[in-house]
């Protein structure tokens, strides 16, 4: 009989824990995303030059609009949430 190995869970990086979860929307649940940051360098063949190249790529983390603001509940609580700019202005909440 043959025996596995189990790796230990810690060793895995849970995308959860990267994040701060004050930092996600109560009503559309928008979080932050991981991306990147493009740098270039040269001239563009339109003015003249031989193009842009891709120099560097630098990570960083997409981060929306959150505001903490006084909710107003369907049941006719009234909480503070974390809730997205985005759904502010579309009217997805009501402000107590």
């Amino acid at each position: 009989m043959r025996r596995t190995r189990t790796v230990p869970s810690s060793l895995f990086k849970n995308q959860q824990h990267f994040f701060n979860m004050s930092r996600i929307c109560a009503v559309t649940g928008k979080r932050p995303v991981k991306g990147r940051r493009i740098i270039h360098k040269g001239q563009s063949k339109k003015s003249g030059g031989i193009g842009l190249q891709l120099v560097k790529q630098t990570k960083r983390v997409f981060r929306p609009n959150l505001q903490r603001i006084r909710v107003k509940l369907p049941s006719g609580q009234v909480k503070r949430q974390w809730v997205s700019v985005k759904a502010i202005k579309a009217g997805l909440v009501t402000k107590a």
